[in-house]
């Protein structure tokens, strides 16, 4: 270790009235200083060997091992298993209920947070608890209450045999698929809008913008990115869903299959390999969309030459 010693100069001397000099410390406070130093980088070096471990094994060792076996028979084995009619079906029906899902989420989650973040009132707090409850309840049991409201109760009954199906059918797994995603766009959205306070709203309306002029100019760009971010974590969930979506779609194949109900057929039908092909499908969608989130992220950190609001 360095001290710094300062010595008056002499006073008949040009320049400076000060000099530095220095010598080396040693005894027991340095060396107890560079001991906790280098116990400091091991401790480090400890954790972020366990962290690539951990992801080592729980991450990138699956994904080789789903993609090993898709392409285990061969590229045309593999593509054959999208030439399945069934599999076709669970794509589309899928991709259709994600198209579906994730608007009404979105449109829900401006709502809900325009609300909370804009306006004080009488359940507040009841509201953001709701929100939560889709993290707090096993998408099994959503599915089991959306199963015993459309056939146990006279106007869920009622509405099956007036209006349309609901259970086995596909507006079933868009309503189940719905209350498992409905609080990710909101509570993406939400933090960010209290942090914004609401003084460029409020100078918006005061210069003569209307509500939806204020929303769009004002509102809209400044969480566009959590917005985003929101969409793209709600489209994810929405195509992945297992749980509310096979209490509800009744596994009738080639018509309320998902992805994810397509796959778990073929595994226990002892059709690995083209499990395993489907199961790559919906691993790519997975990917694109971390590597799309990431992008996003990427843009809305200071200095990356995102816009800040």
């Amino acid at each position: 270790m360095v001290e710094l010693t300062i010595l008056p100069r002499e006073l008949n001397m040009p320049g400076p009235t000060t000099t530095l000099i220095a010598r080396h410390k040693t005894g027991p406070a340095a060396s107890s200083h560079a001991h906790g130093r280098e116990d400091h980088v091991w401790a480090r070096r400890i954790l972020i060997g366990a962290a690539l471990i951990f992801m080592l094994l729980f991450l990138v060792v699956p994904l080789v091992a789903v993609f090993t076996e898709a392409l285990r028979k061969g590229l045309d084995a593999y593509f054959q298993a999208f030439q399945d009619p069934a599999a076709q079906s669970a794509i589309r029906l899928t991709l259709t209920v994600a198209l579906i899902v994730v608007p009404l989420n979105t449109l829900f989650g401006l709502s809900a947070a325009w609300a909370i973040t804009k306006f004080d009132f009488k359940g507040k707090n009841i509201l953001l608890t709701l929100i939560d409850l889709p993290f707090a309840v096993s998408p099994v049991i959503a599915g089991l209450v959306f199963v015993l409201i459309f056939s146990h109760t006279w106007w869920g009954v009622w509405f099956s045999e007036n209006v349309c199906h609901v259970i086995f059918d596909t507006p079933g797994i868009v309503l189940a698929t719905i209350f498992v995603t409905f609080p990710f766009v909101a509570r993406e959205i939400i933090p960010l809008m209290q942090a914004q306070g609401a003084d460029e709203e409020l100078a918006a309306v005061s210069l003569g913008a209307n509500g939806w002029q204020t929303f769009c100019r004002v509102t809209l760009p400044n969480i566009k990115w959590g917005l985003l971010n929101g969409i793209i974590l709600c489209n994810a969930r929405a195509m992945g869903e297992f749980g509310a979506v096979s209490v509800v779609s009744g596994h009738i194949r080639g018509k309320t299959n998902t992805i994810p109900l397509h796959i778990e057929i073929l595994y226990n039908e002892y059709q690995f390999s083209a499990s395993f092909a489907i199961a790559s499908l919906l691993t790519l969608l997975g990917i694109a969309t971390l590597v799309i989130k990431a992008i996003i992220e990427n843009r809305h950190e200071p200095g990356n030459g995102g816009v800040q609001h």
